[in-house]
């Protein structure tokens, strides 16, 4: 098996920035549905693939929100008029023989996640169709990340040169900087290059505040003041894998 998970709102999201107007005007609802399963069109064509399907958010909040309110705070609001127009979207996406799932309370990654490492599990291969480098956490064991925007693999290499850390140790690294562009805070004043250098001398986001306790200097300071954001920030940042879904996968089979 090769499966193929196309994370819906981040190509959709971005088709729609490409065709929106600015300043906005009504929203030519053809000329969306026509881009997207034209940059469907090619991500298939691209990929040899034997199963492939599409990943939405919920509708609903996730555990995230309820975990942390302040979870994508600042954000722009999905428009109104996109809104409307994402059944029709996903509908053009079913004629391409890619139909679409969601799980209620959990954002696509989660999802993604889960069924890509149940696939992997049982032998099987996955390309993550997705521009958002959280997705790099799952490398490599069988999964690849697939930016299909500017047509390359963010793979192993691409992390150790981004972020100076293996991909195992991502979520680590995440947890001590923050993330801002989904509005969680790590530890104040600690960047990447000092995230990495933790990670490389003491290992896990445990280990490195537990060291903290007799740490000299500013990092020291700031990592024991922080320490709850920190591990806060790992759950929120760590992708889950144990979502229950249900899915049969050969309803996904390539036609």
């Amino acid at each position: 098996m090769h499966l193929v998970i196309v994370d819906g709102l981040n190509l959709i999201r971005r088709v729609h920035a490409a065709v929106q107007p600015t300043p906005p005007q009504e929203l030519d609802v053809s000329r969306l549905l026509q881009s997207c399963q034209s940059s469907l069109g090619r991500l298939l064509r691209h990929t040899h693939f034997s199963h492939a399907l599409c990943v939405m958010d919920a509708s609903d909040a996730s555990w995230r929100h309820q975990l942390y309110p302040d979870y994508k705070a600042g954000r722009d609001p999905m428009p109104e008029s996109l809104r409307h127009a994402l059944a029709e979207v996903l509908a053009a996406f079913q004629d391409l023989g890619v139909k679409s799932v969601h799980k209620d309370g959990f954002e696509a990654d989660d999802v993604i996640a889960t069924i890509a490492k149940r696939v992997t599990a049982s032998g099987g291969r996955v390309t993550i169709a997705s521009t958002d480098k959280s997705f790099c956490q799952l490398l490599p064991d069988g999964v690849r990340v697939y930016d299909h925007f500017s047509d390359r693999y963010l793979d192993e290499d691409y992390v150790l040169q981004r972020f100076e850390v293996e991909p195992a140790r991502l979520a680590t690294l995440l947890a001590l900087t923050g993330n801002t562009s989904v509005n969680v805070p790590g530890v104040r004043s600690v960047g990447i290059r000092t995230a990495a250098a933790l990670i490389r001398e003491y290992g896990d986001l445990d280990a490195i505040l537990a060291a903290a306790e007799s740490m000299q200097g500013h990092v020291g300071s700031r990592l024991r003041a922080d320490a709850d954001a920190a591990r806060l920030a790992m759950r929120l940042l760590t992708l889950r894998t144990d979502v229950e879904l249900g899915l049969n996968l050969r309803e996904f089979r390539r036609a």
